[in-house]
């Protein structure tokens, strides 16, 4: 990528210098990463397994605990490193690396949820057309677009932001290459690209939720039309987890992006950052296997 930039590395202050401190932030990233990698594969080799799990809603969430073990390794591994390493540098092509999968897994997973939350409303409002309406085609469709978008504005973001000058200061106060941080050690004109900023905030971000809050209103009266309270019960519990997921992990992206630039604490962000970065991705499979009923009853079954 040309820049007319003077810096060709980048110096990652991540949480703490502390020697003692970063001991104990390196044994806490070890075990989260490794809980990830362990649900994260163990749901996914569930389904693919059990016949019973071969439905469009656990097809979405094999889908998006791939995308967890995609941007835990995006991130962890340059966390470790820069935990126990004297050298806390990351060099100018390896931060736009990181910052281009980042974000593009990180838009993909904005739409995936949006998709979920389609799939959620057909299987309530649907139920005995719910496996027609729901093909294999159109679930393999909505996977495949939701990765196209990540991708495109994935690469957009990554040109603009590094087409930004950084003449001298090349210490990122973070624990990896991010749209604050970086936009906070640019000396050029900003104003532009923040309203390139905004449209990628709008179309995968702000656009999905409004998609998802719809939906939901949708789901919401559909169940108010069930007559029994423990139809309702049932109807409700189908969507729980992915209700949790979208909140925790809307809720910490718009947290960080959505506010005005004068407003950003690196400080306070990074331990926002670090929940849908790093612990995020090992609590997803927990939301969507504690209260799973078939879920544990395939795990059950590989056990024995």
């Amino acid at each position: 990528m040309d820049h007319n930039n003077t810096v060709s590395e980048f110096i990652m202050l991540g949480f703490t210098t502390d020697p003692v401190m970063q001991k104990v932030l390196f044994a806490v990233f070890l075990i989260v990463y490794t809980l990830t990698l362990i649900g994260n594969c163990s749901l996914i080799m569930l389904i693919c397994n059990d016949s019973r799990l071969h439905t469009p809603m656990y097809f979405f969430i094999g889908n998006l605990s791939f995308l967890d073990l995609g941007l835990s390794s995006v991130y962890t591994p340059k966390i470790l490193a820069t935990c126990i390493s004297e050298d806390k540098s990351i060099s100018f092509a390896g931060c736009v690396t990181q910052f281009f999968f980042s974000a593009a897994l990180d838009y993909t997973e904005c739409y995936l949820l949006a998709a979920m939350a389609y799939d959620r409303y057909v299987a309530i409002s649907k139920p005995l057309l719910y496996s027609q309406a729901m093909s294999l085609k159109l679930c393999v469709f909505f996977v495949a677009a939701s990765y196209l978008g990540g991708f495109i504005n994935s690469v957009i973001i990554t040109k603009d932001t590094f087409a930004l000058t950084f003449c001298s200061d090349n210490v990122i106060d973070d624990f990896f290459c991010d749209i604050p941080p970086l936009v906070k050690l640019a000396c050029g004109k900003k104003d532009s690209f923040q309203s390139v900023l905004f449209f990628l905030l709008t179309s995968n971000v702000i656009i999905p939720i409004v998609f998802i809050l719809a939906t939901y209103l949708f789901i919401i009266a559909t169940i108010l039309r069930i007559r029994s309270t423990q139809g309702r019960l049932k109807a409700f519990s189908t969507c729980s987890s992915h209700l949790i997921s979208v909140t925790l992990y809307y809720g910490s992206i718009l947290y960080i992006y959505a506010r005005p630039r004068s407003s950003y604490s690196l400080d306070r962000d990074k331990i926002v950052s670090t929940f849908y970065t790093v612990v995020f991705p090992m609590l997803n499979p927990l939301i969507y296997s504690l209260r799973n009923k078939d879920v544990k009853e395939a795990l059950n079954k590989l056990l024995k």
